[in-house]
């Protein structure tokens, strides 16, 4: 199994060096620790930290019994179309000392990066890393489905009372408790993102079950996952899922099968409009769009109308390098189209865009947009000039990072901590996977060095 771009690679190897067999495994300690950021951002850190030492004493000897050349190319690229934006965002930002605060410490991805590739390297890594992200979201998902009929989720309890023991405070205030409105999961009330991160994380879900179990699997995992994001409560993941859905579903059930499944979905999704207050307040939200007036289709989006429009004011006001990556929040009040009228949200100024686009030219400008579709473009060569196999092995990642950046939807922000680590991870699986080192095929014996 070869790529066109790998053919001088050389030598095929079946494994990664001793070193390297720990990275799958800290791949997804980093990813099951998301439900505590602190900890989760100190593995990563470590994981740096650990990348470098190793590449110190590897990269220049043997460096591609690591990752193949163009995997370690197309890491690294579409790292810096991701970290140039922000590095060159800081020079006039609002606040620039902050901003070149958060462009040297973003480095840290870097070597990181380089390690989720390597897990992802050879057979045997994607096997643990892919199956490991799967058994997670699965996880997840049956603990917010108990959640849902018990009121409790068994891991977020868990998890609180553990901290509770250990600093003697719980994970989320009681008015963060007091105002949850959806289903929370395992990232608990206080941090209400657990739709789309499981919308994000699906695909290697559906991937896993149709392998194992086939089409039966894929819809019962499809059904189950479904639930747990319709009661999430984010439309923006409603969105994500169904688009996972398609291109997952099509391949394995066809397009007669796959459209009973959407029909089954609209249904579910009726019958939760009809019993969850939640669900139904979002239906009846996102209706409020067929109305005419500006009110209502702003109305509809929770705001976005009037976010939106101060994002197209900075891009307007900074067209270069825009206001500053996570620096919306200070430039919203001189950009804000309706200062005097209480936002949808609350009080306060609107953090981020909640849109990509909106959100890359509104805080990096013409040339931040410019490097992210380079960045696009890097991989979209990659894929369109990879074979069969190498597809195949990289679909679930590929899909996983399409539909996080699929550019007609609401989004999280994506120079966030939070969201631009789970961004930057998919990426890293996509190139790693796709661009995997030469292997012979299951059971041949590798060619003597």
């Amino acid at each position: 199994m070869t790529h066109p771009t790998a053919d001088a690679i050389g030598t095929a190897t079946t494994a990664p060096r001793s070193g390297w067999r720990w990275a799958p495994y800290w791949v997804l300690a980093f990813v099951a620790l998301w439900p505590a950021p602190g900890i989760a951002e100190g593995v990563l850190v470590l994981g740096a930290l650990a990348a470098i030492f190793k590449l110190l004493a590897t990269r220049f000897r043997g460096g591609t019994e690591l990752l193949s050349g163009p995997a370690w190319a197309l890491t690294s690229a579409l790292f810096f179309a991701y970290w140039l934006p922000q590095l060159l965002s800081a020079f006039d930002a609002v606040d620039a000392r902050h901003a070149f605060y958060k462009a040297a410490t973003a480095l840290r991805y870097l070597p990181f990066l380089w390690l989720v590739a390597a897990a992802v390297a050879d057979r045997h890594g994607r096997r643990i890393t892919f199956g490991g992200l799967a058994i997670i979201a699965g996880a997840w998902t049956l603990d917010a489905l108990l959640q849902a009929l018990s009121g409790t989720s068994p891991l977020f309890w868990g998890l609180d009372a553990l901290k509770q023991l250990i600093e003697h405070r719980p994970m989320c205030s009681a008015e963060e408790v007091a105002a949850v409105d959806r289903l929370s999961g395992i990232l608990g009330p206080c941090n209400l993102k657990l739709g789309i991160v499981l919308a994000s994380l699906s695909p290697f879900v559906l991937y896993v079950a149709g392998r194992r179990f086939g089409s039966v699997g894929w819809i019962v995992a499809a059904a189950l996952v479904g639930v747990v994001i319709l009661l999430g409560g984010a439309r923006a993941s409603w969105i994500t899922y169904a688009l996972v859905l398609l291109f997952s579903g099509w391949r394995l059930l066809g397009w007669k099968k796959l459209a009973g499944v959407f029909v089954f979905g609209g249904a579910l999704l009726l019958v939760l409009a009809l019993t969850v207050p939640q669900v139904r307040d979002r239906v009846e939200r996102t209706a409020q769009a067929l109305t005419a007036d500006e009110t209502g289709l702003d109305s509809a989006l929770s705001g976005r109308g009037r976010i939106w429009g101060a994002a197209l004011c900075m891009a307007r006001e900074h067209p270069v390098n825009g206001v500053g990556a996570r620096s919306f929040r200070e430039a919203f009040p001189a950009c804000d189209p309706e200062p005097e009228q209480i936002p949808a949200w609350g009080s306060g100024p609107a953090f981020h865009a909640h849109q990509i686009v909106l959100e890359i030219l509104s805080e990096t400008g013409l040339i931040g947009l410019l490097l992210w579709l380079s960045g696009a473009a890097l991989a979209w060569r990659a894929w369109r000039f990879a074979d069969d196999g190498a597809r195949d092995r990289a679909r679930p990642a590929m899909l996983a990072l399409a539909v996080t950046v699929f550019p007609f939807n609401t989004h999280l922000a994506f120079y966030s901590t939070f969201w631009g680590g789970l961004t930057l991870l998919l990426a890293a699986l996509f190139a790693g996977s796709l661009l995997a080192r030469a292997e012979p095929p299951p059971g041949e014996v590798p060619a003597a060095q």
